[in-house]
């Protein structure tokens, strides 16, 4: 029979230097990670100045008959389709820009972790499963890249979005601040809560991909034992228990955490 799993699967790095790491990386590239911030800065303010201009529009219409300021009416359309359509192409400039910057940084780290795979000690491989290092080589790093290409970009707009909304309701309507302060709170607790639930699972999916490479690895690895012995049958039972905990895995971290 093939081997059973030759070692446990390591616990996460600190999050802290993770995240140092990583923006050592967007360093090394900082001319592009600028220009994608100032980007991504432009296009949600404009797409914020699209509501003002549209009450704008609404109030220029009057509420007596014959009170239209069609001029007024017509340039703050103007002026918020035109908003629109440059912010639009501007976030498709930067997502452009984001997959070269992502795949910059992810080739940078795929030969990092190939030459310290080169350096690593021989032990180091017969305590860790095959599985789980081509998994890190492959799903972990799929996982930067998205990161880096989408998950940052929704992050700093809606940094933007929330600061931005906040001056314009202090500029439309003081009283807007309440409904703000209200709601923003609870909306960060609410985040930080389902973040600390849906962590885990995240990390449980990586985990069971690594354990289902692992065994499918091993198993290729030892197929003449495996024939020799009649061992197919358990073989198979095998790879569908970590096939169906993989796919549970995977269910659970994309229905709670999307």
């Amino acid at each position: 029979m093939p081997p059973g799993p030759r070692g446990p699967i390591e616990k996460p790095k600190d999050r802290k230097k993770v995240l140092r790491r990583l923006g050592g990386y967007l360093y090394a590239h900082k001319w592009m990670t600028l220009l994608a911030l100032a980007l991504t800065v432009v296009s949600n303010l404009l797409a914020l100045l699209g509501p003002m201009l549209s009450g704008m529009a609404i109030d220029a219409i009057g509420t007596e008959p014959g009170q239209v300021d069609f001029p007024a009416v017509f340039g703050a359309c103007a002026l918020m389709g035109l908003f629109y359509l440059i912010s639009s192409a501007l976030s498709y400039a930067l997502s452009i820009l984001m997959i070269h910057l992502s795949q910059k940084i992810v080739f940078q780290m795929r030969q990092q972790l190939f030459d310290k795979l080169t350096q690593l000690p021989v032990g180091y491989f017969d305590t860790h499963q095959t599985g789980d290092i081509v998994s890190r080589i492959s799903y972990d790093i799929d996982t930067v890249n998205a990161s880096l290409s989408n998950d940052l970009l929704q992050i700093a707009a809606s940094a933007i979005t929330v600061v931005g909304s906040f001056l314009m309701m202090v500029f439309i309507s003081p009283l807007l601040v309440l409904v703000f302060a209200v709601t923003i709170p609870m909306s960060i607790l609410f985040t930080r809560y389902m973040t600390k639930k849906v962590r885990p699972l995240f990390h449980q999916r990586s985990v069971k991909l690594g354990e289902l490479n692992g065994f499918v690895e091993e198993v290729i690895t030892g197929q003449k034992t495996t024939k020799a012995y009649h061992r197919e049958a358990t073989m198979v039972g095998r790879f569908d228990e970590r096939n169906k905990a993989a796919v549970d895995a995977y269910y659970n971290a994309d229905y709670y955490g999307g």
